[in-house]
Parts: C-alpha cells; structure tokens; sequence
C-alpha cells in the first residue's frame, strides 16, 4: 500500500505523524511519503519532509493509492478528485492542534461520503488503516463525486443555459 501522509501547511499535527510513523514501522510492506510541516519529530519509518512544493504535491498525490491527513478540506478534495480514498485524524482545539474544531465538523459531514475514513482518536489509526488496505483491495477507486448541486451550480447552470444573471437575495 503506498500512501501519502499529509497534516497541511499551517501547524505541525504530532500526533498524526507519530501515530502514523508508529504503524509504518510495524507494516514496512507499506510505503509511506509523508508532508509533515513544521514538527519537532524525526520520523524513522516516513518518507518524511517538512513541505513538498504543490508540482511535488500533486504528484504524490496522483502517486499514493490513498491519502492520510488531517480532516482539512485541501486533504479531502485532493484526494476525492482524484478518486483515492483517504483517511484523516481530525486536529482537536483542545489539544492545541489548530484554533478551534471545525475540522471535527468537517469530517462528521464527510464521513458520509463514500471512501472516507475517520479516526476520531489516534488509538483508532490502526483499525482505519486495516479498513483502508481492505477498502483499496476491494475497490482501488472511490466514486468522484458530483459537484453539480446546490444553489451556486444551479445560478451558473442558469447564466449558462439563457444568459440571466440571478436574482439578489434581500
């Protein structure tokens, strides 16, 4: 299983990296590429680097069967568009891992998409990465999904289809 591991550009997410550096050590069959940003941590079992500039970024991501990452949407959109299944550990307010929970927020609404995986306590990582590694044997490739509904798709469909721009909201 190839992956890439990625905890976005803004704050180092320890926990993610050593959990994750933790289970490559134990599954070395798998090979792990890792965007770790600022952290303090070495790891021993991660292709890791602080930052890959968005040319290498997008590669990995093209390369990588699946993706792992906090619950940021850049981290779920870049593996959905490319339908790759991902599973992210979302940063926590209260352990100091970004400002406030939305990123808790985000992955209970994605949980619901098909290919996404949530592990809602690093203790879980283990078991969602079982899950993943049966989910790509199963089906390598998640189903895209539609980005055609919704109130703005609908106004653009519309200025597309007669040329009226839509009406304001009061």
């Amino acid at each position: 299983m190839k992956l890439l591991l990625t905890v976005g550009a803004q704050m180092p997410f320890d926990r993610l990296v050593d959990a994750m550096d933790g289970w490559a050590g134990l599954h070395p069959e798998a090979s792990v590429r890792a965007q770790i940003g600022p952290s303090a941590l070495c790891p021993t079992h991660l292709r890791a680097q602080p930052f890959l500039d968005p040319e290498h970024f997008e590669r990995a991501c093209d390369e990588a069967d699946a993706i792992v990452g906090h619950a940021g949407t850049g981290t779920l959109f870049a593996a959905l568009e490319r339908g790759k299944p991902v599973l992210v550990l979302p940063r926590r307010a209260d352990l100091r891992e970004t400002r406030n929970d939305h990123q808790l927020a985000t992955a209970r609404r994605f949980a619901l998409r098909p290919g996404v995986l949530v592990a809602w306590e690093a203790r879980e990582l283990p078991a969602q990465l079982e899950r993943l590694a049966v989910l790509l044997r199963a089906a390598p490739v998640v189903p895209v999904p539609a980005q055609t509904d919704g109130p703005l798709f609908d106004a653009l469909r519309a200025f597309i289809d007669t040329g009226a721009l839509p009406t304001a909201r009061p």
